[in-house]
C-alpha cells in the first residue's frame, strides 16, 4: 500500500537474499569440482525479439581445466577444453578451429562455471556484485574487467548450490539463456580430449 512502512524483518531477508548469490558461488567453485548436465540454450537479439534460436545439447566439466559442450540440437557441434588448447568443431562444415585454452577462456562464461577455483580468482577477470533473487533462483552479475571482450555481463542463476541458469549479455546487444538441468558428479564416461576427424579442415589462431 502507498506510504506504509517497510517492516524491518523484512528488509533484513531481502538483505539476506541479496547477499546469498556470492555466498552460493563461492561454494559452488570451493566444492563442485565436475559434473555432467543437460542444457537447452536460448539466443535472441534486442533489434529481432522474434527471433530466438534454441539449440540443446550436454555439458560436462572438470574443474579446473577441462570441460566440453556436445551441441546436438538444431546442428551438430562440439567444444573442448583439454587443459592446453579449445577446440571447436562444427560438423556441418567439417572444420576444426584451435585455440591456446589460456587466452581464449579469459573472462569467459566457461572461466566462471568450469575453470575457476576461487571467488579471488575470478575477482581479477570480473567485477562480481549480488543481485536479488527471482524465479526462485539466487543470482550473482558477472562484468569482464576488460572492456574488450565479448560478453558484457553475464548473471549466474544457482537452485540450492546447483547452477541452473546462466544469462549472457554480449556487446553486440545478443541475449544469451543456458537453463541446465540437476548435474550428475561423474564425468567418467566424458572424454576431455579431442581428436580432429579425418579430413576436417583445421583453422589454428
Amino acid at each position: 500500500f502507498p506510504g506504509r512502512p517497510v517492516m524491518p524483518g523484512v528488509l533484513i531477508l531481502e538483505a539476506l537474499a541479496q547477499a546469498a548469490g556470492l555466498a552460493t558461488l563461492d561454494h559452488y567453485l570451493k566444492n563442485t569440482r565436475s559434473g555432467v548436465a543437460s542444457f537447452t540454450q536460448t539466443v535472441t537479439n534486442a533489434d529481432k525479439p522474434g527471433a530466438a534460436k534454441t539449440s540443446s545439447g550436454q555439458f560436462a566439466f572438470n574443474r579446473p581445466r577441462q570441460f566440453r559442450f556436445d551441441y546436438q540440437k538444431p546442428f551438430v557441434q562440439t567444444i573442448v577444453a583439454d587443459g592446453k588448447t579449445l577446440w571447436m568443431f562444427d560438423a556441418d562444415l567439417n572444420q576444426v578451429t584451435q585455440h591456446p585454452q589460456a587466452a581464449a577462456l579469459n573472462a569467459t562464461p566457461a572461466s566462471l562455471v568450469a575453470s575457476s577455483t576461487s571467488i579471488a580468482a575470478l575477482q581479477k577477470q570480473f567485477r562480481l556484485e549480488n543481485v536479488p533473487a527471482k524465479d526462485k533462483l539466487e543470482w550473482v552479475k558477472a562484468v569482464p574487467r576488460q572492456t574488450d571482450k565479448q560478453s558484457k555481463e553475464i548473471l549466474i542463476g544457482f537452485d540450492a548450490k546447483q547452477l541452473r541458469r546462466l544469462e549472457i549479455l554480449d556487446s553486440f546487444g545478443q541475449r544469451s539463456v543456458m537453463e541446465f538441468s540437476p548435474f550428475t558428479a561423474s564425468t567418467t564416461k566424458t572424454s576431455f580430449r579431442f581428436r580432429p576427424p579425418a579430413g576436417a579442415d583445421i583453422i589454428r589462431n
